[in-house]
């Protein structure tokens, strides 16, 4: 079964460009690695919830789109060591300052498969 690592995050409707130019970067980077999949994708249907939603989850304000994303390895292992590799790549070295998102406001956790179809 593979591994997947999960990202949701609320960006900037201004910067929502800057954020597609880095995430095709980073996929490509990722995939380069090692990566199985790698998938960004913005909210359309995302309401605000009362109790629990994607947008409450990232504190999304009026001027911000939720993304969701994912990438999937062969395992924690190959996850591990492409993370590592990724980490180290000089493409993806930028100024935090200059990142089309709050950071803070991310979540992201890694998760083993367990129904693949």
């Amino acid at each position: 079964m593979s591994y997947v690592d999960g990202f949701v995050l609320a960006v900037p409707k201004a910067r929502l460009e800057d954020y597609k130019a880095l995430a095709r970067l980073a996929g490509s980077v990722w995939k380069e690695h090692g990566a199985l999949a790698y998938v960004e994708c913005t909210g359309d249907d995302t309401p605000y919830g009362e109790l629990t939603s994607f947008p409450r989850a990232v504190q999304a304000k009026d001027d911000e789109i939720v993304i969701f994303s994912w990438i999937v390895y062969p395992s924690r292992a190959a996850r591990d060591e492409i993370n590592a590799k990724v980490m180290a790549d000089p493409r993806l070295k930028s100024d935090a300052s200059k990142v089309p998102f709050d950071g803070k406001r991310m979540i992201f956790g890694g998760f083993e498969a367990f129904v693949e179809l």
